[in-house]
C-alpha cells in the first residue's frame, strides 16, 4: 500500500473500517476484520488465515492463538455478507461517480482451482479460468463499471446437485438449509435484484452466452427495469424485421444469418478500445430482431432487439453474437463500445486473485468461503476509490486500464 497510503489515505482507510465495524458489531469482529484486511492488503504471498495471522504477530508464541480467532471469524461468526458488501459497494462507488456515471453491470463467473473433495462446492466442472474441465469451485459475480473504474459488487458460490442434493455434505459444510439448488443465472439474477434492492446505480447488464442464451435471463433483465447487452448461442433462432415498417420478416438461425451477411459485405471495422500495444478491434454486423424462442408470444408482440456480430481478423466466422435492448437509435460504434465493456469483468478477477487472494480461502465451510470473499471485496473497494481520487480520468488510462499495484 505504500505508493498510496500517506497520511490522509491512512485516515480514510481508518474511517472505512468504521464504517463496516459498525455493520460487525462486537469489538472482536471489528479487530479480526481489521487484521484480516490488513493481511490481504499486505505485501504476503499467501493471503489465507494463518499466514495472516503469523505476519500480524510480533511474538511468535501468540501467533496460534491469532490464526483461532481468524478461523472463528471467517468460518463461524454470523456477520451479513449483505451490509458489508453493500457499504463497501457505495464505499467505492460514491468516488467512482465522482468522475463519470455508472455505465455497466457486468455477470461473470471465475474458478477457483482445488485439491480434493471437501471444499464446499467443488467438483470436476468447466471454468474458464482454466479453460478445461479441472476440479474447482465457481464463483459467479456482478461488476459495477464506470468508463474508467470497475468494483465488484457480489458474489456468489455455485453449488452443484452433487452438494445442495447430498445431506452429508450440506452439514459438513455448514449449508443453509433454506438454500436450494441454482443455475448460474438463477444465481446473477438473485445479485442483480439485490443491487437494484441496494439502489446501485443503475447500468447496462453484459454477461456471455451462458447468461444471455437464457430467455428467462433475459426477461428478467427486463422485468427489473435494467437494459442488457449480453451473449448468445450462435444457434439462437431470431425473426428479422423490415427496415422500413419494422414488421418481423424471416426466421433466422444467427450464424447463418451472420454468413449471409459476411456474403454480402455488411460488416465494418470498429475499434472499441485503444490497448498499449495496438488498437483493439474487429468487424461488426448490427440489425433489428425479434427472438424467437417458444413461449407462446407473437413475433410482432415482442421486444425488438439489437442483434449484434462480431468477426475477428483470421477467423472463419463469428465469434460472438450477442442480443441487445439499447435504443434503435444507438450507434453501431456506442453499441459495440458497451458490449465489449465485458473485458472489465477479467481485468477485476486478475487483481482479486493475483493480488488481494480472493482464491486463497482454504476452509470448508460455505459461510466462510462468502465472509473471505466479502473482506476481499472490501480491500478491493478502498483500493478502487483510493485509485479514482488519485488518478483523473485519461484517454491511455480508460484505455489500457490501471493495474491494482499501483496501490497494493
Amino acid at each position: 500500500m505504500s505508493t498510496l497510503m500517506n497520511a490522509a489515505a491512512v485516515e480514510r482507510l481508518k474511517g472505512f473500517f468504521r464504517q463496516v465495524g459498525r455493520i460487525l458489531g462486537s469489538p472482536g469482529h471489528r479487530q479480526s476484520f481489521a487484521t484480516y484486511a490488513m493481511g490481504i492488503l499486505g505485501d504476503g504471498e499467501r493471503k489465507s488465515a494463518e499466514p495472516i495471522a503469523s505476519r500480524a504477530c510480533a511474538d511468535p508464541a501468540t501467533a496460534d492463538a491469532a490464526h483461532q480467532r481468524l478461523l472463528h471469524f471467517v468460518s463461524n461468526s454470523p456477520w451479513s455478507d449483505r451490509d458489508v458488501r453493500r457499504t463497501a459497494a457505495r464505499y467505492a462507488l460514491q468516488a467512482m461517480t465522482s468522475r463519470g456515471p455508472v455505465q455497466t453491470w457486468i455477470v461473470d463467473d471465475t474458478g477457483f482451482l482445488k485439491q480434493g473433495t471437501h471444499s464446499v462446492g467443488v467438483q470436476r466442472q468447466y471454468t474458464g479460468s482454466a479453460g478445461k474441465i479441472t476440479n474447482c469451485q465457481i464463483g459467479v459475480s456482478l461488476t459495477v463499471a464506470t468508463s474508467d473504474e470497475h468494483v465488484p459488487v457480489d458474489f456468489e458460490l455455485y453449488l452443484p446437485r452433487s452438494w445442495t442434493d447430498d445431506p452429508r455434505r450440506r452439514k459438513e459444510a455448514r449449508i443453509p438449509d433454506s438454500l436450494s439448488f441454482k443455475t448460474k443465472p438463477e444465481l446473477a439474477l438473485d445479485m442483480i435484484r439485490r443491487a437494484r434492492r441496494d439502489r446501485i446505480p443503475r447500468g447496462v447488464v453484459l454477461a456471455d452466452a451462458a447468461y444471455g442464451s437464457s430467455s428467462d435471463f433475459r426477461h428478467q433483465v427486463r422485468e427489473l427495469g435494467l437494459h442488457y447487452a449480453v451473449g448468445v448461442d450462435p444457434k439462437t433462432a431470431v425473426w428479422l424485421l423490415d427496415p422500413k415498417s419494422g414488421a418481423p420478416g424471416a426466421r433466422v438461425c444467427v450464424r447463418d444469418f451472420a454468413l449471409d451477411l459476411y456474403r454480402c459485405g455488411e460488416f465494418r471495422r470498429c475499434t472499441w478500445r485503444k490497448g498499449t500495444k495496438h488498437d483493439l478491434s474487429a468487424r461488426f454486423a448490427a440489425c433489428r430482431v425479434v427472438p424467437a424462442h417458444h413461449d407462446g408470444v407473437a413475433a410482432c408482440e415482442r421486444e425488438p432487439l439489437w442483434l449484434l456480430i462480431e468477426w475477428r481478423d483470421g477467423e472463419d466466422e463469428p465469434a460472438n453474437y450477442f442480443l441487445s435492448s439499447l435504443s434503435a437509435a444507438i450507434s453501431r460504434k456506442q453499441l459495440v463500445r458497451i458490449v465489449m465493456q465485458r473485458w472489465r469483468t477479467e481485468r477485476a478477477y486478475e487483481d482479486l486473485k493475483g493480488e488481494l487472494g480472493l482464491d486463497h480461502f482454504e476452509g470448508r465451510r460455505f459461510s466462510g468461503w462468502h465472509h473471505h470473499v466479502s473482506v476481499v471485496l472490501c480491500c478491493y473497494a478502498f483500493i478502487v476509490a483510493e485509485r479514482a481520487r488519485h488518478f483523473p480520468p485519461s484517454a491511455s488510462r480508460s484505455a489500457s486500464g490501471q493495474s491494482i499495484h499501483v496501490a497494493a
